[in-house]
């Protein structure tokens, strides 16, 4: 036989209810606090020294172009969670699509104490030779600088401080969806742009099969533009790329047979 239900007063009632409100309410909190760290199996490498300066871009629009070929960052879904990087860093587009952690060091007058901020490669900080690498040619060889919109850079530190010690480290990117294929071009040849890519988030290498064709190596036109001399028209479209961290993922008929220039394809997604 089922215990009957324990009798209980008002007040014993009433506190009972305020420790499980509290209990859930720490839980939910802590919770929240692990899902915004950076978990270990998330990063890429060590903390290490850089500096960091901003430019007063407030608005996704403000950043249409770019080194790395995406276009409209808004559009691509990079908005001003992004960056410039000096040569050091860029390695001729190598690390577009990249994503770091950046936190503020040393400065305390200026640094947001326990902030830290992620951003994606998508420029590159061209030096200045006219001016001494330590004095004026802040993205000049061999320094490791960062320059980012002022709305990512108030995320970790006040504007005033204007160039400023940082800490970096490579993590991998979280993305919502898969892979994005926007391609161009015209008859015998054809140009990808590769967007919105999780893991490492930098390919290093593009192969594209068409069912009349084997797996074709691409090269790499700019960034993350690739490029192929061959007419894939009218046949549906396969891609396999691969990350810096030496994984590869393969999207099967992601453009379909009917594909067209200028439109955009979505494939799978990298783990993260």
């Amino acid at each position: 036989m089922p215990l009957p239900p324990p009798t209980q007063s008002p007040s014993t009632l009433c506190c009972f209810l305020l420790a499980l409100l509290f209990s859930s309410t720490f839980l939910h909190l802590a919770g929240a606090h692990r899902s915004s760290s950076t978990l270990s199996s998330t990063v890429l490498s060590e903390w290490r020294p850089a500096r960091a300066s901003y430019y007063a871009a407030t608005d996704p629009r403000d950043t249409v172009g770019g080194a790395c070929g995406y276009g409209d960052l808004g559009r691509s879904g990079y908005g001003l969670a992004t960056v410039g990087l000096s040569s050091a860093l860029f390695e001729k587009g190598l690390a577009c699509g990249g994503c770091y952690e950046v936190r503020c060091v040393e400065e305390l007058r200026y640094c947001i104490p326990g902030t830290s901020i992620v951003l994606t490669a998508t420029n590159f900080c061209a030096p200045n030779y006219g001016l001494p690498s330590d004095a004026g040619g802040l993205c000049n060889p061999p320094n490791s600088h960062f320059v980012m919109p002022i709305a990512a850079f108030e995320k970790i530190a006040i504007w005033k401080a204007g160039v400023l010690p940082i800490q970096y480290r490579r993590i991998k990117c979280i993305r919502e969806g898969g892979v994005r294929f926007t391609i161009q071009g015209r008859r015998f040849f054809v140009a990808v742009l590769i967007t919105n890519v999780a893991g490492a988030g930098d390919v290093t290498a593009v192969k594209v099969k068409g069912t009349a064709t084997g797996w074709l190596q691409m090269g790499r036109n700019w960034g993350q533009n690739w490029h192929i001399g061959a007419d894939l028209r009218g046949q549906p479209l396969s891609f396999e790329l691969s990350t810096s961290d030496g994984v590869t993922l393969t999207s099967y008929n992601v453009a379909p047979h009917g594909w067209s220039f200028g439109q955009t394809y979505v494939g799978k997604q990298f783990p993260f």
